[in-house]
């Protein structure tokens, strides 16, 4: 038996790099996970390291619309390892995370859409989305076809699945 599997929890680096094939959409963007310590008679250290995200498909199109730089997440995926050949011919690794579930936590961004368009509720709340969502299905509902953005957060705990 063989698993495959990442969870992190930091903040984005930069703002989601979108890329669209013939039949597909990419979106990639680095994200930061810090460690603090205090060495034995020392002062307090920050380790920081750089991870970089991948999202395919529909979870690529969540990325696009809701993630910004400095947004907190929770990402949920799988190493994956790939090389290539740079301009001058050296081989290069790259190692990246391909997200299956990314879940926004923290406060509203600045950057969110305004009222008048479709956006998400922050009231301390979190959002989970996942890339195995159906083509076309409105990732707030899961599979609710009568609860819509605006009134997702406002569900009692009575119509909660658990």
């Amino acid at each position: 038996m063989s698993f495959n599997k990442v969870i992190l929890i930091g903040n984005v680096g930069k703002d989601p790099e979108v890329r669209r094939f013939e039949n597909n959409i990419k979106a990639s963007f680095s994200l930061a996970t810090s460690e603090t310590y205090t060495p034995r008679g020392g002062e307090k250290v920050t380790q920081t390291e750089w991870h970089n995200v991948v999202c395919w498909r529909r979870l690529a199109e969540i990325t696009e619309s809701y993630i910004r730089k400095g947004s907190q997440l929770l990402v949920e995926g799988k190493l994956r390892y790939r090389s290539y050949d740079d301009k001058d011919g050296n081989k290069r690794y790259i190692v990246e995370v391909e997200a299956d579930n990314i879940q926004l936590l923290g406060r509203k961004p600045d950057s969110a859409p305004s009222s008048g368009q479709q956006s998400e509720r922050y009231s301390g709340s979190q959002q989970s989305y996942s890339g195995q969502t159906n083509q076309g299905q409105n990732p707030y509902n899961n599979g609710n076809t009568d609860s819509s953005p605006e009134d997702f957060s406002a569900q009692s705990a009575d119509d909660l699945p658990f």
